[in-house]
């Protein structure tokens, strides 16, 4: 067959005839080469920028990064390195035929393996060691996700040359079903009587439990995750790590995971807690399941160790997992499935949870419950619409139904007349298009059911507001993202307490105010000193809001657009209290106040009044903060 658009000296073979047994055997090159390609790219998106790029923490918030965005940067580098400036549409659909028959006759992951760990190093993806970790840990799930996709060489010809050569439509359009019953007229919740009772539910998201942290080792080493065992030690003229962690890239020791949970007494009493997952650490290239497992046991244990009776609702986070972010629908069995994971978490969490939410966690990592009469909880696997979540690349429509099982429980909590809260791992925002627009709608049909939204994952202190659609102007919906307990990247250990309409018939159960709370590392830190934990603010009181309904927050966003002091207030709350030394100018203000307002991905028109005279493009606008 021709092979065409392929520079001299490339190794190819250039006659037009070729006998089989050629052909079987560059089928076989080729599909090791692509699929090493496709391994070394699928780090590039799998690994969280925060890790592949090396970001320092002066870069909160990031712009925009989606894969396509990623693509871009680097496919002129590949071009470049693989003299592809002629490698041409046909040539592209007949390689990715021919592809198609050297992925079923090649086994050797290993020698896959081998080339992505060239090809990684070649790119710069990261470090040399890491590379070879990453790559070796990603490579089996990888291959097993390129040879069951639906790549076909339209799709793949589309994404590397562009609409003009096919079209990627991998991510593709879906839409759930809502039921035919009518929405209700919207209600906002009334506020409640004087005296009503109020119910305090602890929130901890993104512990990052480090086991290999070490007290004076260097925190700004070469590799993704530092201040540890194998960072080496830093300059004479910088310190170590800190005793209870560093502000730096850095996770944190047990001890300081233990003085949080020990030192709570003065934010309690707790009704119950709300735990959205991100247990181990962030060395996500040399991580085993047990390393997993000993991470979710280890804190399960020591967070039932400190609490006692109260109950505990956890949630999934993409870390949970290894490789980090794989989490396979149900539909994938073996040794390639979750079930390992989601068994293990059953294991750990029976003591909190009924039979019914242990049956859907074992399945598909989500679950429902009822933790008090007119409440209903929910727990999201926000993996499922995780842009980095390879495993969708096989089938990203509604990942184990979850989006229609969750249609259900609402429908069914409305005809009850129950309310409803939602926690999960990810930010709705930060979830591919068609998962996030589909999420954003069935919020809006439920708004008078949907009493309060709860989420973690980009490790700072921010919301995200909902609006109808129609109008996208009247907000219905607020989602709460609450800062890490980790100090990754930069940051204070913290936790969150939210007051709620208390347990009594007829309640809202919508969130009244909520608390952060943190531990100063430079006081920490200070030799002799002991672990201080302390309220950093009160919303209500630090912004003024009149209550903590979604129009109070749409409002904070349209003051902090015209008041500098209130924005640089939220800026340092946003970094619980250690925000980077540079000062967040204009464009950085715009993108921050932008990502309050964005609760639907990919969606610059939630922006549109931000700058409604300026010659910004909205688009521009559209942020992505820095999330692990």
């Amino acid at each position: 067959m021709p092979r065409r658009g392929v520079s001299p000296g490339q190794g190819y073979p250039s006659s037009d005839r070729e006998q089989d047994s050629d052909r079987s055997s560059e089928a076989s090159s080729l599909g090791r080469l692509w699929m090493a390609l496709g391994l070394a790219l699928a780090l590039a998106l799998a690994l969280p920028d925060c890790l592949v790029l090396w970001v320092p923490a002066e870069a909160h918030p990031l712009p925009a990064q989606s894969h396509p965005a990623r693509l871009n940067r680097m496919l002129p580098q590949l071009r470049d390195t693989f003299g592809w400036w002629n490698f041409t549409c046909p040539f592209c659909k007949v390689l990715f035929t021919v592809i198609d028959i050297g992925l079923k006759q090649e086994s050797s992951v290993a020698q896959v393996g081998s080339m992505a760990i060239k090809l990684c190093n070649l790119l710069k993806i990261a470090p040399p060691a890491v590379c070879q970790s990453a790559v070796q840990l990603f490579q089996g799930d990888m291959v097993e996700v390129w040879t069951r996709s639906v790549l076909s060489p339209t799709e793949a010809c589309g994404l590397l040359l562009g609409s003009t050569c096919g079209h990627w439509d991998v991510f593709s359009s879906w839409n759930i079903s809502l039921p035919a019953v009518p929405k209700p007229p919207p209600r906002p919740p009334s506020p409640p009587a004087p005296g009503a009772p109020v119910s305090r539910i602890l929130f901890l998201t993104d512990l990052h439990w480090d086991h290999d942290y070490l007290e004076g080792a260097d925190p700004d080493c070469v590799d993704p995750l530092c201040c540890r065992q194998g960072s080496g030690l830093p300059p004479t003229s910088r310190p170590g790590a800190g005793y209870w962690g560093e502000y730096s890239k850095c996770d944190l020791p047990l001890r300081t995971l233990e003085s949080l949970l020990s030192g709570l007494g003065p934010a309690g009493p707790f009704d119950m807690v709300y735990w959205t997952g991100d247990i181990p650490a962030h060395n996500v290239w040399q991580q085993s399941r047990q390393d997993q497992l000993r991470a979710l046991t280890t804190i399960t244990a020591l967070v039932r160790k400190f609490l006692g009776p109260v109950p505990v609702y956890p949630a999934v986070g993409n870390h949970e997992s290894t490789p980090v972010n794989g989490f396979p629908p149900p539909f994938i069995e073996g040794n390639h499935s979750s079930s390992w994971l989601y068994e293990a978490m059953a294991k750990a969490w029976e003591p909190w949870l009924p039979a019914e939410a242990l049956q859907t966690l074992r399945i598909g990592g989500f679950y429902a419950l009822s933790p008090r009469p007119g409440l209903r909880l929910i727990s999201l696997n926000m993996n499922f619409c995780s842009r980095e979540n390879f495993w969708l690349l096989i089938n990203s429509t509604d990942p184990a139904g979850q989006l229609q099982w969750l249609v259900r429980e609402l429908q069914a909590a409305e005809d009850r007349g129950d309310k409803v809260h939602i926690i999960g791992h990810i930010p709705p925002g930060h979830c591919l298009k068609s998962w996030s627009w589909n999420y954003y709608r069935i919020v809006a049909r439920y708004e008078n059911t949907l009493a309060g939204q709860f989420f973690g994952h980009t490790h700072v202190d921010e919301f995200e507001v909902f609006y109808d659609e129609e109008t996208l102007s009247r907000p219905l919906a607020v989602a709460f993202l609450a800062p890490s307990a980790t100090t990754y990247i930069g940051l204070n250990p913290g936790y969150r307490v939210y007051q709620t309409d208390g347990d009594y018939p007829g309640s809202s159960h919508v969130v009244l105010d909520h608390e952060t709370f943190i531990l100063n590392l430079t006081q920490a830190n200070t030799p002799g000193a002991t672990p201080h934990w302390q309220r950093l603010y009160r919303a209500r009181e630090t912004y003024g809001l009149p209550n903590a309904l979604p129009a109070a927050w749409h409002d904070l966003v349209y003051r902090m657009r015209g008041d500098t002091r209130l924005f640089q207030t939220f800026w340092f709350l946003y970094h619980k209290g250690h925000p980077p030394s540079e000062p967040c100018g204009p464009p950085c203000r715009l993108a921050t106040l932008c990502a309050q307002l964005s609760a639907r991905a990919d969606s610059p028109a939630l922006c549109r009044h931000l700058v409604p005279e300026s010659p910004l493009d909205s688009h521009n606008l559209w942020p992505r903060p820095l999330f692990c």
